[in-house]
């Protein structure tokens, strides 16, 4: 039905008849000449249908978004080329166009940003838009890469089952009943952990797999009911060994997949560490809110809760300096409070200091007046 995709109709095609097809992205009816972006999988090529072709030119003036099309004609330059098109230098004058199937008239179109519900409603026409696209096409690159140098550097693809036993990890099975075992269930996997387990038990050295998780949990952003992960193990190595090969993919991926030079060496700290400065095992080192140590400063104080911990050889006293801290209103604080209490906190001390150095903080009676100063 076609000899070539409309994205990739360039200048080696002056002079030559191909045949395209694809979807109508825009039509232009210019009165004389009705201009048609074309759509397919591999990007947008204008055709040029010019009215001394009368019934090409009838179908042409007829068309509407999303109409499917085969279109025949000629390759030709085009006199003001479009920069923002990679076909943009040349343009297809037709000689014949079949209307494949018409389209309804639709919800939205591939070039308009619904609302999610809708998006997800008309998935099918979601999935056409620009974005969309590019982002499918990122991780097919970036899966591609992936096996690309994992192959190359000996570790084996093995497919592990679905259907498989629960097993204790970090969220609920789903389950799916047996039907041949009335009253039994096989669950789906939270992690090939089981078995890549045994794999490296039988001697599979270097093992990976682009694997699918299921875990019955609740949904956030980083968190959904399915999903899938490079799953990878290799035997015989100590932790550095795995850091440093991880950032070598990791640099090789970047590069191959979105032309990104990353730093030679990613910064490293223990866990010790990140929770010592930042109180998470995972902290966002793009926000520079470290946690001080103020055990010293507190000690003498006349804050109990204060004194104990920071007496303590095993306690720790410490406090957040946030920028700009001192405009933050009393609810703002108190929002801040509830949500530290969530995680286990029994309240939230603070104390607001203006350009000046004045002190507003209901625990400042307990402190010596150069305390904040410091």
């Amino acid at each position: 039905m076609r000899t070539h995709f409309c994205g990739l109709v360039d200048e080696t095609l002056i002079g030559q008849t191909v045949t395209l097809a694809g979807w109508t992205d825009v039509a232009r009816n210019q009165g004389g000449v009705v201009f048609i972006d074309l759509r397919d999988h591999e990007g947008i090529v204008q055709v040029t249908v010019e009215v001394d072709n009368a019934a090409v030119f009838a179908v042409a003036a007829s068309l509407g978004y999303e109409d499917v099309l085969q279109v025949e004609g000629v390759v030709r330059a085009r006199h003001a080329a479009n920069d923002k098109l990679r076909t943009g230098k040349v343009e297809v004058i037709a000689t014949a166009i079949t209307l494949l199937n018409k389209a309804e008239p639709l919800p939205f179109h591939a070039h308009e940003n619904p609302g999610e519900e809708t998006r997800l409603k008309y998935r099918y026409l979601d999935l056409r838009r620009p974005e969309m696209q590019r982002m499918q096409r990122t991780r097919i690159k970036l899966v591609q890469a992936l096996r690309r140098h994992l192959d190359a550097t000996g570790f084996q693809d093995i497919e592990t089952p679905i259907l498989t036993k629960a097993t204790p990890e970090g969220a609920r099975d789903f389950l799916v009943p047996a039907r041949m075992h009335p009253g039994e269930f096989y669950a789906l996997p939270q992690s090939p952990q089981l078995f890549k387990q045994i794999l490296m038990v039988a001697g599979f050295d270097r093992y990976y797999q682009i694997a699918r998780c299921f875990r019955d949990e609740a949904l956030r952003a980083d968190r959904q009911l399915e999903f899938t992960q490079l799953d990878m193990e290799f035997a015989f190595v100590r932790e550095r060994d795995v850091q440093d090969f991880v950032e070598t993919m990791i640099r090789a991926i970047f590069k191959e997949v979105v032309d990104v030079e990353l730093a030679a060496s990613f910064p490293r700290m223990t866990w010790a560490e990140a929770m010592r400065r930042f109180g998470s095992d995972k902290p966002d080192l793009r926000i520079a809110l470290e946690l001080v140590d103020v055990a010293e400063l507190v000690k003498t104080s006349e804050f109990p809760v204060f004194t104990a911990a920071a007496n303590d050889a095993d306690g720790r006293v410490a406090a957040l300096r946030i920028p700009g801290g001192a405009s933050l209103s009393r609810k703002q604080i108190d929002d801040y409070a509830a949500h530290a209490a969530k995680y286990g906190a029994k309240g939230l001390a603070y104390a607001k200091i203006d350009e000046a150095g004045a002190v507003n903080s209901p625990v400042a009676k307990f402190f010596a007046e150069d305390a904040f100063a410091a």
